[in-house]
């Protein structure tokens, strides 16, 4: 039984993507492995950025980059090589900072919820290594996103 409960509202998923599990993802129990997961939903984070105008660096931009300051994932079903996997993308929880991408990670072939995972982040100034507040043009983007304290 998992010690870790995430659930999130339908309605803070704002983007999704299909990334195919790869041989090279399996690992010696025969599914996916933990740390291709974690990849997966790097790549699946950096899309959903890319998608909404939003660096990861900031390089030559206005706006700030991210640093993820945290991952938590539940898993809730194995998936295996070639396995197609669709990967929802939401944010929620903003606050000053940052806030969390949420993800929910499902197999469309047979409908199976494989995982769910948030990862926290806050805007960072790269050129001067230091966490700076959220800009307007980013949370503006997303309408129907909460806020905490």
């Amino acid at each position: 039984m998992a010690r870790l409960n995430l659930s999130f509202p339908p309605d803070q998923f704002y983007y999704s993507t299909t990334l195919t599990v790869r041989v090279t993802d399996i690992n010696s129990a025969n599914h996916l492995g933990n740390d291709s997961m974690i990849s997966m939903i790097s790549e699946a984070r950096a899309l959903f950025m890319f998608e909404f105008g939003i660096g990861e660096t900031a390089s030559g931009g206005r706006l700030p980059g991210i640093i993820v300051t945290d991952l938590a994932t539940m898993y809730k079903a194995e998936a295996h090589a070639r396995d197609q996997l669709l990967f929802e993308v939401g944010v929620m929880d903003f606050n000053k900072y940052g806030g969390d991408i949420i993800f929910r990670i499902s197999r469309p072939a047979d409908n199976t919820l494989v995982a769910m995972a948030k990862s926290g982040f806050v805007c960072y100034a790269y050129k001067t290594g230091k966490v700076v507040p959220m800009p307007e043009e980013i949370y503006n983007k997303f309408p129907r996103l909460n806020w905490v304290e």
